[in-house]
Parts: structure tokens; sequence; C-alpha cells
């Protein structure tokens, strides 16, 4: 999934993704999660699982 960069920093300014400015030419940016995003895994690892269930689902 793409996000705009606006969405990183919606997400940044919520303190769930950290965002890191390399200094070079082009410009770089990364984006890590940060401790409070990181408790979001279990919850997206449940939902990625649904979705694969449902995905199997709509093929039967």
């Amino acid at each position: 999934m793409l996000l705009r960069s606006g969405r990183f920093r919606e997400l940044e300014e919520q303190g769930i993704v950290v965002r890191k400015v390399f200094p070079e030419v082009p410009p770089k940016v990364e984006y890590s999660l940060s401790d409070i995003g990181i408790t979001l895994n279990p919850i997206l690892s449940q939902l990625c699982d649904w979705g694969k269930t449902y995905h199997t689902y709509m093929e039967t």
C-alpha cells in the first residue's frame, strides 16, 4: 500500500511514525514505527490474517 507524504505526516503528528530526514541531494526521508506505533503490529497482523481468510472466502 502506498501512502502519500501527507498521510505519513499525519501519522508522525500522532506519534505513530518517526520521520528521519537525510541531508542529501536528492532529498531522502525514511519513516519507521515509533515505540507506540510498534504496539499496532499484533492488531495489523490479525487484520492481515482476516483479509487473507476473507479473500479465500470470496474466491469460493
